[in-house]
């Protein structure tokens, strides 16, 4: 019999398990379940503003959030809201009609042929890295920078084609500003108008400004470049815009100037900062780890001979693969997924109520002693095959999963693969900081100096 009595930390009087939450929010929700098991239910803020939610940890309950029950979990709260209204209602926003019509469109620009000729830019930015470093000050580069400046360059790169430089700069900037701006409102009580001028909307609406301006002039731009010519003779676009702006449904529908905007923003978000944090952390731990790091440089070194990485190599690198595998499952870019139940549902035999905010934790479920022995030990050879497939299919989920499941992840272990590889044959490296302290935002990310010294080979 399902149960409504839901265990979970009793917190403190007045705010329950708000300081918590907000100080620590992994580690809170990695004690919560070793205390009260895989549905532990919280209660945070003071009397009158609080709020309840269910954090789910279990393989089991996170396929049926994401995959057997996905139509009754949907992406409504405050954060998903002022996500949506900062950066657009692209893939990662969407819901219902608009994002099965978007993913439609968009499906066919990431299959694994299409997404595999975007290793030439990859290859580009990561050669220019491997520069940058053998001029490094004292040998020393903060990775948690280093591979944030790498992947987003890369993916604008790859969207962008020749106007990089135009969006790189712009973007850099004003991203982190949105961030904080999206994290501020998305996850307090109480949420001011936008439109009134205080100090944090001003500097939120100027960046959203800047980056919605950035991508309409490239837009706009490459629309009159196509007006301009002649479509029959025309080549075919190369770079991921154009792809985009040339995408058609079966009865010809295609993405207007704002929906194109909107997919572009959600592109340049999640495509360098989840792929920026998978490699710093892959760097972070190889930089611990020697033996490791030996075995994947010999790896890197017999596959790529000292050339550029080209896609066809990413199947010749399975154990820099595992490695890249494993640093996501001890730091999962998105460490934290959330849904709201729009009907009633029994998870794990507890009963959830209708409207009821649901947290999955990949931070949490990939430390799931029941699924993984020594679950903080850096192991890359849980990725073996014969391993993995003895394995739940959630126990490992950094790019979430069911029909919402990330579009761009065979281009995430591309990136973070080939790029790997290419620093691993140029340098070897050990760790300065061996404790890095972590931010929920957005993304997970690093929250001081993640610097590793290199030695050129």
């Amino acid at each position: 019999m399902p149960t409504t009595r839901i265990p979970g930390p009793p917190g403190l009087p007045v705010i329950g398990s708000m300081l918590d939450l907000t100080r620590r929010p992994l580690p809170t929700y990695l004690d919560a379940r070793r205390a009260y098991g895989d549905v532990v239910r919280f209660s945070a803020g003071p009397p009158g503003l609080r709020a309840e939610f269910y954090l789910v940890s279990s393989p089991e309950g996170a396929q049926q959030v994401l995959g057997g029950e996905a139509a009754n979990f949907r992406k409504e709260n405050a954060f998903y809201d002022e996500l949506r209204t900062s950066v657009g209602n692209g893939l990662l926003t969407s819901q219902d009609g608009d994002y099965l019509r978007q993913r439609r469109l968009i499906q066919p620009l990431f299959t694994r042929r299409r997404v595999d000729g975007y290793a030439d830019a990859i290859g580009i930015e990561v050669q220019a890295l491997v520069g940058r470093w053998s001029a490094a000050p004292g040998g020393v580069v903060d990775v948690a920078t280093e591979m944030s400046r790498f992947a987003l360059r890369a993916v604008a790169r790859i969207l962008f084609g020749a106007d990089v430089e135009a969006a790189v700069e712009v973007v850099q900037r004003s991203f982190p500003v949105l961030g904080e701006f999206v994290l501020e409102r998305g996850f307090s009580p109480v949420r001011v108008p936008r439109g009134w001028p205080t100090p944090a909307n001003r500097r939120g609406l100027r960046a959203q400004s800047d980056l919605y301006a950035v991508c309409d002039r490239i837009i706009a731009e490459r629309a009159v470049q196509a007006r301009a010519g002649r479509p029959e003779l025309a080549e075919p676009a190369s770079d991921l815009l154009g792809l985009l702006a040339e995408a058609r449904g079966e009865d010809g529908e295609s993405l207007d100037a704002g929906e194109l905007r909107d997919q572009v923003l959600v592109f340049l978000l999640a495509g360098h900062e989840t792929t920026a944090t998978s490699l710093a952390f892959a760097l972070h731990l190889l930089a611990m780890h020697p033996e490791e790091r030996g075995r994947a440089q010999a790896e890197a070194d017999a596959v790529l001979a000292g050339r550029r990485p080209r896609a066809e190599d990413l199947d010749a690198l399975p154990y820099v693969t595992r490695v890249v595998k494993e640093a996501m499952r001890l730091y999962p870019a998105a460490a934290l997924l959330g849904r709201r139940a729009v009907a009633e549902s029994v998870i794990g035999g507890h009963r959830i109520p209708a409207g009821a905010q649901v947290i999955l934790a990949p931070w949490v479920t990939h430390r799931h002693p029941d699924h993984w022995e020594e679950p903080e030990r850096f192991d890359p050879e849980r990725f073996l095959p014969e391993r993995e497939s003895g394995r739940h299919r959630y126990a490992w989920y950094p790019f979430g999963g069911g029909p919402r499941a990330c579009i761009g992840q065979h281009f995430s272990m591309l990136e973070s693969v080939l790029g790997l590889a290419a620093l691993l044959t140029a340098f070897d490296f050990e760790a300065v900081d061996r404790e890095i302290p972590l931010a929920q935002g957005i993304t997970l990310r690093a929250d001081g100096p993640a610097r590793i010294r290199l030695a050129k080979r």
